[in-house]
């Protein structure tokens, strides 16, 4: 059975275009979700997924309709092909239930995880010469050294509370004991 997924970003815009192409490739259920592709909780494609059985073949009208990151999906599309289901693409022709078609999307995953792999060394050279040049990474400390020599002579006055000063030095109570 062919199964559709079709997606719009926003109320605005117009979901129809892509249910027509989908029920002209075949397709006897379309799911319809409208909601961004950023969102990474998208219930209509969980629920369309759920619902795919082994043989069925799952069709979008175009990949950025089912996710914005090549990485993102090689996920759906691993999750698909566990289950025995096909996945097919009306607008680049990827088709995975033919040998050509999971050649190409191997060759996609290979490539996301080249890129993924790029992106952790460049992450680590930049750390490693950042830590080179005498940066720490991290959040800058809420309170200096003066402001917590400040903090304990404001203290030595009984009528000064603890909270009182971290209002005055513009930080949580917590954050004062953490630094006292």
């Amino acid at each position: 059975m062919y199964v559709g997924y079709a997606r719009v970003s926003t109320q605005d815009q117009n979901i129809e275009l892509q249910i027509d192409a989908l029920q002209e490739a075949g397709c006897e259920e379309v799911y319809q979700e409208k909601i961004s592709g950023t969102k990474s909780d998208r219930p209509e494609l969980e629920v369309c997924i759920r619902s795919l059985r082994q043989g069925d073949v799952f069709v979008v009208w175009k990949l950025d309709r089912l996710a914005r990151s090549l990485k993102d999906l090689v996920s759906i599309i691993t999750i698909l092909d566990s289950k025995g289901v096909g996945f097919m693409s009306l607008t680049e022709s990827i088709d995975t239930t033919s040998a050509a078609g999971k050649l190409i999307f191997h060759v996609f995953g290979a490539l996301a995880e080249f890129e993924h792999s790029l992106i952790r060394e460049r992450t680590k050279a930049g750390l490693q010469a950042a830590r080179a040049r005498g940066r720490k990474g991290g959040r800058k400390p809420s309170l200096d050294d003066s402001d917590v020599r400040k903090a304990r002579a404001m203290l030595i006055d009984p009528q000064m509370t603890k909270t009182e000063v971290a209002e005055h030095f513009g930080v949580s109570r917590v954050t004062l004991n953490k630094y006292l």
